[in-house]
């Protein structure tokens, strides 16, 4: 059985005046990610017109392995850090390609 790729798009609004904690919390969370061996690739971006607004967009060679990304303690220490931090509940997308 072929193992499909899992795409995450994870999206984080800040609290005002909390911009910079949340871009820190996400910036701090990449390479050690990278490092995994499931992680295809990751991504951080900032929307240019809501300097509050940023995604991740990551790419891993299969549930299994994101699952085990999301119970690393360095991203367990991003989620507790960034939670705080954002005025939504978390926002985390499992998508799939469909063209």
């Amino acid at each position: 059985m072929h193992e499909v790729e899992l795409f995450i798009v994870a999206r984080f609004h800040a609290r005002p005046g909390h911009e910079n904690a949340v871009s820190e919390a996400l910036k701090a969370n990449m390479e050690p990610t990278r490092a995994e061996p499931g992680c295809v690739h990751i991504k951080c971006f900032r929307a240019r017109r809501d300097p509050r607004l940023f995604f991740i967009h990551s790419c891993f060679k299969n549930e299994a392995a994101f699952d085990l990304h999301a119970t690393l303690p360095h991203t367990v220490r991003m989620i507790e850090r960034v939670e705080p931090l954002i005025d939504h509940p978390l926002d985390v997308n499992r998508l799939e390609r469909i063209g």
